[in-house]
């Protein structure tokens, strides 16, 4: 089953943001509309639902592509993503004026205002849980459409 290994290897890598990305939202709607728990993120929550997975789906694409020479491993790969989502969503984020970066914070929206230091400690967390669900879920789905052995 050689035929079209990197399509196979974009809905792979696409999958897992395209059913956990929905899910987020229903959690969303119940907590703001129906629980009336008030956020102030409403603006932001449509544009990263379209571009996540297709981000998700290149980055394996790009994988695939450069394991034969690189021999890095999936997870690690899954966990060097971040370093290009959060210089990437910072530069679109204050381009577009809902981000403002301050002297000791990120303020997004203009409500909601987030240390540095939180922010250091929520992109570790996010290196960790990227690896894993890179090595775990992503690999599963590339083993499955016999992306790797």
């Amino acid at each position: 089953m050689n035929r079209h290994p990197y399509l196979r290897a974009f809905l792979a890598g696409a999958f897992l943001p395209t059913v956990a990305l929905p899910l987020a939202l229903t959690a969303f709607i119940v907590l703001r509309l129906v629980m009336q728990v008030p956020f102030a993120i409403e603006r932001g929550l449509v544009f990263p639902m379209g571009l996540v997975p297709v981000l998700w789906g290149l980055w394996n694409m790009l994988w695939l592509g450069t394991h034969g020479r690189t021999h890095l491993r999936l997870g690690l790969h899954g966990a060097l993503l971040p370093f290009l989502l959060l210089p990437g969503g910072t530069l679109l984020g204050s381009s577009l004026g809902v981000l403002s970066l301050g002297a000791a914070s990120a303020t997004w929206f203009n409500a909601v205002s987030v240390p540095y230091g939180l922010v250091a400690c929520l992109f570790t967390a996010a290196l960790i849980g990227y690896y894993l669900v890179w090595k775990y879920i992503v690999g599963f789905v590339n083993r499955e459409l016999a992306l790797m052995g």
